[in-house]
């Protein structure tokens, strides 16, 4: 549905789905590769070189590392940003900002869409420079690939160089039971005998008086 009003426009634009809005993320060709595919703007894909031509990083040329389709922004290689605790992150540009230098002709869909509207010399010339480039990916490839298995030589070496520290087994001693002091009647305290005093010496005890025997008298009869 096509409409004059701006605020239905801006609607069906953000509303869009993923597979249009990935065609609106365009930028436009530079002259000499605006003359040679006869068109102003392309759909941008990983690979391609871009120069930003607004912003704080004005000039800088390097290939596109990612897209976000729903956020409508591109990541470009080398254009970081860094963060309060130091940490660099990519800072995402909008592709009206970017202009493209050279196309990543590596993608087949990319080349049918090019080889439309150009003459026969000219597909000609885009099928040897997609064979080309994919010569260079598949080298790039295999480079990464070498620097990769020799960082991992260089860690095993460095694993193998370092001796580990034997550490000496710790013997623990085995638990001993300790006596248990068995329970004892008490013992009535002794008195102490101290030099230069005589022993006391104990009180008989004292004699109850005896009774008198009541003498009983017998009745007579």
């Amino acid at each position: 549905m096509k409409s004059v009003k701006a605020r239905k426009q801006r609607k069906a634009f953000y509303n869009a789905p993923l597979h249009k809005k990935q065609k609106s993320i365009a930028s436009h060709l530079e002259e000499n590769l605006l003359l040679k595919y006869d068109q102003r703007s392309v759909p941008l894909i990983t690979g391609d070189t871009v120069k930003v031509m607004r912003g704080v990083f004005k000039g800088h040329e390097d290939k596109v590392a990612k897209i976000h389709v729903k956020d409508y922004r591109v990541e470009v290689e080398g254009v970081t940003i860094t963060k309060a605790d130091g940490k660099k992150i990519a800072k995402p540009l909008h592709p009206s900002n970017l202009l493209i230098t050279k196309l990543n002709l590596t993608d087949k869909w990319r080349r049918n869409n090019l080889e439309r509207k150009v003459s026969e010399d000219t597909k000609k010339e885009i099928e040897a420079e997609a064979k080309q480039q994919l010569i260079e990916q598949e080298k790039e490839r295999k480079r990464l690939e070498e620097e990769q298995l020799a960082a991992e030589k260089e860690a095993e070496a460095e694993e193998e160089s370092i001796e580990p520290e034997v550490e000496e087994p710790i013997v623990e001693e085995p638990e001993t039971k300790k006596p248990v002091a068995k329970k004892t009647e008490k013992s009535e305290p002794k008195e102490k005998k101290t030099a230069g005093t005589p022993a006391k010496k104990s009180k008989p005890p004292a004699k109850k008086p005896a009774e008198k025997k009541e003498d009983k008298k017998e009745d007579t009869a």
